[in-house]
């Protein structure tokens, strides 16, 4: 891991001022890649940032001067199986593959682990999507002593599997059963980015949408297809944590879920349960957002920082 990790530039969205990626040895030795972003000024605490399945850590530069000019030390990082991170599947590397949810939260033990000593106190975490998930899940399997608190944006606590979910829960078993865990699930594989704004589920703002895509275009390694039968049931299998509320007890910190209203790919019922669940849980529905609340229209986004600033005057 001698050589230095790269962060893709374009000039919709430059390598925000100071930020420099790393190489992270992860569980099982694998190699994870994740980038260090210093505050604007006197640094006020760390941001603990991770995003959603398919997005690299490139397309939050944006998310990332928005904290780093709060007085935050960002930390974001790209899980395994996406960006430039490790991707399990030799065979395609388009496959968005999972083998439970225990590697990823070992990752973000090292993660952490490697990063500690640079990370000024006190520690928040900013989750979307995925990334909101497995968030909350290292939070309430031992993480959640260590930061003051959290804001997730729109996160994947339970997954929209249609009107049959016992006969998908089903095809997940067969699958892993014959073998075919590493097998897409649903999409077409070849075109992870073949949709068109005006058919975007994710967000409102042209500009934001344009630029994900181009930073994708600009290195194609950053790309990321179609989920496998093993991501859905790590899904699945989290989501399942989610539903018991004794899991969540421990997670004391206050923990923020702001919920798109327009959501069409995750469960917003299982984000309102998650939220009751919470000792200090607060749910914010953001009128009018799709998926990809941190992408959306400026007034959008302004719900989701008006949280965050709300809440790091309190913990802070």
């Amino acid at each position: 891991m001698t050589e230095p990790a790269p962060l893709i530039d374009i000039p919709a969205a430059p390598v925000p001022t100071g930020g420099k990626a790393e190489w992270v040895s992860g569980a099982g030795g694998v190699r994870l890649r994740a980038a260090l972003f210093p505050a604007r000024g006197p640094a006020r605490g760390t941001v603990v940032l991770s995003g959603g399945r398919t997005e690299p850590i490139e397309k939050y530069f944006e998310v990332v001067e928005d904290l780093t000019l709060r007085g935050f030390v960002v930390l974001a990082h790209d899980w395994r199986g996406q960006g430039l991170s490790h991707r399990d599947l030799a065979d395609d590397r388009l496959k968005g593959h999972a083998v439970g949810f225990e590697p990823f939260l070992d990752d973000f033990d090292a993660l952490l682990a490697h990063f500690e000593d640079r990370l000024p106190k006190p520690w928040l975490a900013v989750g979307h999507s995925m990334g909101g998930c497995l968030t909350l899940l290292a939070l309430a399997k031992g993480q959640a002593d260590r930061f003051a608190g959290a804001v997730l944006s729109a996160p994947m606590l339970g997954v929209r599997v249609g009107r049959y979910p016992k006969a998908v829960r089903l095809l997940v078993g067969w699958n892993r059963l014959t073998g075919r865990a590493g097998a897409y699930c649903m999409g077409d594989p070849g075109k992870p980015f073949d949709d068109t704004f005006d058919d975007n589920v994710l967000t409102h703002d042209r500009v934001r949408f344009s630029r994900a895509r181009a930073q994708v275009a600009a290195h194609r390694d950053l790309a990321l297809g179609a989920p496998t039968w093993g991501w859905l049931d790590f899904a699945l299998r989290a989501a399942d944590v989610f539903a018991r509320p004794a899991n969540l007890a421990t997670v004391k910190i206050p923990v923020v879920i702001c919920q798109a209203e327009q959501e069409r790919l995750v469960d917003n019922g299982a984000q309102d349960q998650v939220a009751r669940s919470l000792p200090d849980g607060k749910l914010v529905v953001v009128k009018g957002a799709l998926h990809e609340i941190l992408m959306e229209t400026d007034d959008k986004r302004a719900v989701f920082w008006a949280e965050f600033d709300a809440l790091t005057s309190r913990v802070l």
